[in-house]
């Protein structure tokens, strides 16, 4: 009896913790990365807003490329989606929300599995030098669970990488011409 005592005590503890500290951990998320590109900004624009150029440079199309890919509306349009579903990358889609031709796409990125999320998608494309400086953005809120994921891995860890690797494909894919 002594035992089942102090186990349900553990459990309580460790219980109160979870919900107090979900209530002091971050609510939001935010992951940035930018490269220059020396490209027109209408050559990297197509490459990000039109979802079958996407496709080429995206980090994750390369982890799975036998996940199932569906695209519908009208590339660089709002409404423009891209849809997929695989065993490594899981399931998801993206749409085009606001686009300002040339200098800006936003996008809602939504997760269904293996866990769902949302998150607001930017590219910015600004001339700088002698190209033009592109900006990948992520920003989302944190449920429970990813608030204390981040404890041990931020989102930063889990997907900047992914975002350097993304971008520097998207350069050589824009620097290419196509």
């Amino acid at each position: 009896m002594k035992f089942l005592k102090i186990l349900l005590g553990i459990i309580v503890v460790l219980a109160i913790i979870f919900v107090i500290g979900g209530l002091v951990l971050p609510k939001t998320y935010s992951v940035s990365r930018s490269t220059v590109i020396n490209a027109p900004d209408s050559i990297i624009y197509k490459n990000i807003a039109d979802f079958k150029e996407f496709y080429k440079w995206n980090p994750w199309a390369k982890m799975e490329p036998s996940a199932k890919i569906t695209y519908s509306g009208t590339p660089e349009q709002p409404g423009h989606l891209y849809e997929w579903e695989g065993k490594e990358t899981g399931q998801g889609s993206m749409k085009i929300l606001t686009v300002k031709p040339n200098a800006q796409v936003d996008i809602e990125l939504k997760f269904i599995k293996p866990f769902e999320s949302l998150a607001d998608t930017k590219f910015d494309i600004a001339p700088e030098s002698a190209g033009q400086k592109v900006t990948w953005s992520m920003s989302g809120e944190n449920n429970m669970v990813s608030k204390w994921m981040c404890v041990f891995v931020s989102m930063d860890k889990m997907i900047g990488k992914d975002f350097e690797d993304g971008l520097k494909s998207l350069k050589e894919k824009s620097e290419k011409g196509s």
